[in-house]
């Protein structure tokens, strides 16, 4: 298991990633939400009121960060966070976003 302190435009992210028998399961988290790989479901994230956003084919975590977003929890479309955007993008929009 690697984990990794990741910096960010205002925030410090902790990424994770634990090698598979296939491939990596790897999620970066903030504060406030993540980005995950597709080895994660989605819909569970999104049923459980996480915002969360989810990135397929990622081997890394300039993989995560750089690759397009597929797929968002109700939670992050409720802030305005959607797919095609890049998971950094992602991660840093929900630092720009104040606490309610």
């Amino acid at each position: 298991m690697i984990i990794e302190q990741i910096n960010l435009k205002g925030e410090t992210a902790l990424g994770i990633k634990v090698e598979m028998n296939n491939a990596p399961l790897i999620l970066i988290k903030v504060r406030k939400g993540f980005i995950m790989c597709g080895y994660l479901n989605i819909e569970a994230a999104s049923s459980l009121g996480d915002i969360a956003g989810r990135i397929r084919g990622v081997k890394d975590f300039k993989d995560l960060l750089d690759g397009k977003v597929a797929e968002v929890t109700e939670g992050a479309r409720k802030l305005g966070l959607m797919p095609g955007i890049t998971g950094r993008e992602f991660l840093e929009r929900l630092g720009d976003i104040n606490d309610q």
